[in-house]
C-alpha cells in the first residue's frame, strides 16, 4: 500500500509502517512533516497510489560529515530497507552511530515524482556533498634527502685542489744533522727525496708548523 501525502503545494510519497494510528491521525517521520511544512495537529491530503519499482536514484548528502562513513554505500543500502518510497526533492534523513544524516533525492529512474524501492535492484549514484571543495593540488618541493645528496656528491667531486691553492703559506725547512733547534723559513720550497742511511733517520728532527707550535715528536719505527 502506497499514498501519496500532500499539503498545499507540497506533496510526497509514503508506504505504511504499522496500523496503530486512530482515526482520522496519521503519524509522519519529521524529516517528511518538514518536506511538507506542517506542524502537529495540521491537516494533510492522504491519497492512494501507485508508483513504479525504481532503478536508479541520485543522491546528494546535505553534510561532509557523510564522508567520515567507513562504507557510505552498506550503510546506505541498510538505511534504505526502512523506505517504502522515494521521491524527487524530499529531504530524507537516515542514522548511523546516533547521528542523523540529511539526504537529498535528485534524480530518479524511471522518471517521474516517486519510485517504489521494495524489492527492486536500486542502483545508487552520489553527488558530491553540500559544502565539499576539491583539495587544491600543490606542488611537491625537493626532497630534503635528494637535496642533501647532491650537495655530498658535488663536495666529493670537486677535487681539494679546486677547492685549496697548493703550497700555500710559508714553508719549514728540516735540518737533518747538527743544526738542532734551528730552522730557517723559507717561501715556496720545492721537496726533493734523497737516499738516507738508517742512522741519519733515527736522529730527532725539530720542526714548526706554520702556526709556530712544536710539531709531534719522530715516529721511530723498526725498518
Amino acid at each position: 500500500m502506497l499514498f501519496e501525502l500532500s499539503r498545499g503545494g507540497k506533496s510526497t510519497h509514503a508506504g505504511v509502517l504499522e496500523f496503530i494510528a486512530e482515526e482520522g491521525r496519521v503519524y509522519l517521520p519529521y524529516w517528511m512533516m518538514k518536506t511538507l511544512l506542517i506542524a502537529e495537529g495540521d491537516l494533510v491530503i492522504v491519497k492512494s497510489t501507485g508508483l513504479p519499482l525504481g532503478s536508479f536514484v541520485k543522491i546528494q548528502p546535505q553534510s561532509v560529515d557523510f564522508l567520515d562513513i567507513s562504507d557510505p554505500k552498506a550503510v546506505l543500502e541498510n538505511a534504505l530497507r526502512n523506505f517504502s518510497t522515494l521521491t524527487v526533492g524530499d529531504h530524507i534523513e537516515i542514522s548511523y552511530n546516533d547521528k542523523i544524516y540529511g539526504i537529498l533525492v535528485m534524480e530518479i529512474k524511471p522518471p517521474g515524482v516517486g519510485v517504489s524501492i521494495v524489492e527492486t535492484d536500486l542502483e545508487v549514484d552520489f553527488a558530491p556533498p553540500v559544502g565539499y571543495q576539491e583539495p587544491i593540488p600543490t606542488p611537491r618541493g625537493r626532497p630534503v634527502m635528494e637535496s642533501k645528496m647532491k650537495k655530498e656528491v658535488e663536495r666529493i667531486a670537486t677535487p681539494d685542489s679546486a677547492k685549496k691553492k697548493p703550497f700555500e703559506g710559508q714553508g719549514q725547512r728540516l735540518n737533518p744533522s747538527g743544526n738542532k733547534g734551528k730552522s730557517k723559513e723559507v717561501k715556496n720550497v720545492g721537496i726533493t727525496l734523497n737516499t738516507i742511511s738508517v742512522s741519519e733517520a733515527k736522529e730527532t728532527v725539530d720542526v714548526l708548523d706554520k702556526n709556530g707550535s712544536e710539531a709531534p715528536a719522530a715516529l721511530n719505527l723498526p725498518l
